[in-house]
């Protein structure tokens, strides 16, 4: 497991251990939980999703592909 060393203000890292402490988790459990609700995501699981999606969507990848594109560019148009 890698380790990381943040630095925060004196008043986040109290609210911090405030939240851990009432929700009975460790504060690596809170910073993990917030990583997936953000979407933080490592690309094998971001490719796994896919896979699956692909999976159960019956499309093919030309589909699939056209689908995607005709989202993307609609996305950016708002």
């Amino acid at each position: 497991m890698g380790r990381l060393t943040i630095s925060l203000s004196d008043e986040r890292h109290l609210a911090l251990k405030e939240a851990a402490a009432r929700q009975h988790r460790s504060i690596r459990e809170i910073i993990e939980n917030s990583l997936d609700n953000y979407g933080i995501k490592s690309t094998k699981c971001a490719r796994d999703y896919v896979a699956i999606a692909r999976a159960n969507s019956n499309l093919n990848e030309a589909e699939a592909m056209t689908i995607a594109v005709d989202e993307t560019r609609a996305s950016r148009q708002i």
